[in-house]
Order: C-alpha cells, then structure tokens, then sequence
C-alpha cells in the first residue's frame, strides 16, 4: 500500500495546490491501475465536475506506486 499524492491544478497561477492522497492498494499491474486511481481522487475531493476536471495525480509518484517504475505511457 503506497500513498500517492492528489492536487488540484490552478492554471491562472500556473501552480498546484495538494489536497490529500489516495492510496494504491494493488500489488500488480493490472492495465487500468493509474486511471482508476485518477477515478478515485475525483470522486473523493471533487464536489462538482469542474472541479473534477481540475484535480490530478503526481503520476511520477503513482507510476512508482503501481510498480511500473520509470516507464513511460506514450508508445515510442
């Protein structure tokens, strides 16, 4: 069980505010893990859509915590 940090993006201010963390409860990959932890963050610290459009993940941090290292999503 690894914590990853959730943020709200604020691009006005071009900066990004930390609300709390969710945490990556599964040991493998599973193919959907970094979506549906995206999924849970907007669920638990959104309270409307917009602000669901606004709140993000430290993927660097949630690649690590779902076991797939330093790779990358964007096919070569």
């Amino acid at each position: 069980m690894k914590p990853v940090s959730v943020y709200r993006v604020d691009y006005v201010k071009k900066s990004k505010v930390r609300l709390g963390t969710v945490v990556e409860r599964r040991r493998k990959e599973r193919g959907g893990n970094l979506l549906g932890l995206l999924h849970l963050a907007r669920i638990t610290f959104a309270s409307s859509p917009q602000e669901a459009f606004l709140t993000t993940l430290d993927w660097q941090e949630a690649r690590l915590a779902t076991g797939m290292g330093g790779l990358s999503l964007s096919p070569r």
